[in-house]
């Protein structure tokens, strides 16, 4: 067995047929072994059947996701798994767009591939932030043109809205963010229209999506991004604001790399047994070794020895290897 297919093993990932036709994104999504890497990263209020089925919606919802590159679309949907968020406007956690990449090829620009890309909602990243066990609570409000609206920085900072519910509320004018803390501290953060507008530039979504279909929304997000920068923040939502800057950006997020072992096509046949290969004891000790330091848990490990163990039968030197660095008596 390759080394390859050995840390695929430690990582539980699938081994690699490249000579298979690919699947469709629906037909990887209720793949086992999708599912079964989904399950790992999830946490307990989410299950991957309920993942799988959200994704499969989205690509419903949105027909180009079907066509993005299947790595990037299935290392969104890991994201999702890993930060516990649920893609799709239901909650508005997280959104799954779809971003064509573009090149210059003989000098002019085409787009090369379709890539999945992972949007964070305002109210995921809430849901992160409360995670981190710092921060009591956090909210968003947006302001408009009939509202009484106040604030202040400096020493004495304050800042008062009472909305206005007996008519029309006008245009939006600012949205602000507020957090209090564990240790009874308040964080606060205002933005006006403009500003939110300047960031809604720079953004490769700007124009779609749901900076077009939730635009309050989205602009509640941006203030919270904002304010972040001040507060105690878990590693989780860390990593949410890179992915989320990356999106915003047009910078590829690499979300395949979330994915766990070698991926092209997932296959859900079994791979050949090990006893039919040309045995190299060497390089299955060799295999071993590197496969087993990426293993990230005993579970990983004994299913790499596991897969050298019986092919290694007739080398006893070699096995007695194995298992002394495998620790089995």
């Amino acid at each position: 067995m390759s080394t390859n297919a050995l840390k695929a093993a430690a990582t539980g990932g699938a081994v690699t047929r490249t000579n298979e036709k690919p699947k469709t994104l629906d037909q990887l999504l209720a793949s086992p072994k999708i599912k079964a890497q989904m399950a790992l990263a999830l946490p307990r209020h989410m299950t991957a059947d309920r993942l799988a089925r959200i994704a499969t919606t989205e690509i419903r919802k949105v027909p180009k996701l079907a066509t993005c590159d299947q790595v990037s679309f299935l290392g969104a949907i890991m994201q999702c798994a890993q930060l516990g968020l649920e893609p799709g406007g239901a909650l508005g956690h997280a959104y799954l767009l779809p971003f064509d990449k573009r090149q210059k090829v003989n000098g002019r620009w085409e787009t090369v591939a379709t890539e999945a890309q992972l949007i964070i909602g305002y109210r995921g990243m809430i849901d992160l932030a409360r995670r981190s066990g710092q921060i009591l609570s956090i909210s968003a409000r947006t302001v408009y043109q009939n509202d009484k609206f106040s604030y202040a920085y400096g020493l004495e900072e304050t800042l008062e809205h009472v909305p206005n519910e007996t008519g029309n509320r006008g245009d939006l004018t600012h949205v602000y963010a507020v957090a209090r803390l564990k240790d009874g501290g308040v964080q606060f953060e205002v933005m006006s229209r403009a500003d939110v507008e300047k960031v809604r530039a720079m953004s490769k979504a700007g124009s779609n999506g749901p900076w077009v279909d939730h635009f309050d929304e989205m602009a509640k997000k941006t203030v919270i991004r904002r304010l972040f920068k001040y507060l105690p923040v878990s590693i989780e939502l860390q990593q949410a604001v890179v992915l989320d800057e990356k999106a915003e950006a047009g910078i590829a997020q690499d979300n395949g790399a979330a994915l766990t072992g070698e991926y092209s096509v997932v296959d859900d046949t079994p791979p050949p047994s090990l006893a039919n290969d040309e045995i190299n004891p060497d390089e299955l000790l060799s295999g071993f070794v590197e496969a087993a330091n990426v293993a990230k848990t005993v579970e990983e490990l004994d299913a790499v020895y596991a897969a050298v163990a019986a092919p290694l039968a007739s080398h006893y030197d070699v096995l007695q290897q194995v298992t002394d660095i495998h620790g089995t008596p």
